[in-house]
């Protein structure tokens, strides 16, 4: 059986958005050229890269769910599972949204890796940055810390960064990470411990605003990043 947990904290507890500068997206050419290239004076469609990790799937989930949030405003997204697609960023893009999720207190080895390899073009275009965990639901201040060490790890530090709850599919897990995650999600305080039933604790209300939000400042003209 599955059910879907509402949210125990509101979104904006969990989105963070840097101060700074507002940037526009220039055609994708004006990436390759690099200074000298005028900028875009009115919005237009935008081409959006999702690179992601994932444990058990949920970050793929969500990605694809930005994906379809981002084709609805009429600009095109592609998602790629990094393990799969390789360890690098392809030259048809206008922007990046990077995600990941929590394993074993931190990060996918293999996105921190992808991160670091591409640090300069994530901070030459309009980027952001969405982590999935189990502590982004009731444990903001963790979900924080997780982020806080990948960005020390990377060297990059996301305009903005949007913290989604997991999922506790317990009824998919083997007889000892059953109880393992079991008596995770007791300490918790916050998480369900039936074991009988899955639970998944993003908020999709959350994910639609943190991408909106991603467009509105992506494709707005204005200084590039």
């Amino acid at each position: 059986m599955f059910r879907a947990v509402p949210s125990v904290t509101p979104f904006q507890g969990r989105l963070r958005i840097r101060d700074v500068r507002p940037y526009g997206l220039v055609p994708r050419i004006g990436r390759l050229a690099g200074a000298g290239v005028p900028q875009c004076k009115e919005p237009y469609m935008a081409v959006v890269y999702i690179p992601y990790g994932t444990s058990e799937g949920q970050s793929g989930k969500i990605a694809e769910f930005i994906a379809d949030v981002i084709h609805a405003h009429g600009h095109k997204a592609q998602t790629a599972d990094i393990r799969r697609a390789g360890n690098f960023i392809p030259d048809w893009f206008d922007a990046v949204i990077v995600g990941a999720s929590i394993h074993s207190g931190r990060h996918e080895e293999y996105v921190t890796e992808f991160v670091q390899k591409n640090k300069d073009i994530l901070e030459s275009v309009p980027s952001a940055f969405f982590s999935v965990s189990l502590s982004a639901h009731g444990d903001t201040e963790g979900a924080e810390g997780y982020v806080k060490k990948f960005e020390e790890e990377t060297g990059w530090h996301p305009a903005q960064v949007g913290l989604f709850g997991g999922a506790l599919l317990y009824t998919q897990y083997g007889f000892i990470k059953r109880l393992m995650m079991k008596k995770i999600a007791g300490s918790n305080g916050s998480l369900d411990t039936d074991t009988s039933q899955d639970y998944v604790y993003t908020e999709w209300d959350g994910v639609k605003q943190f991408t909106e939000d991603f467009l509105d400042r992506a494709t707005t003209p204005g200084e590039v990043l």
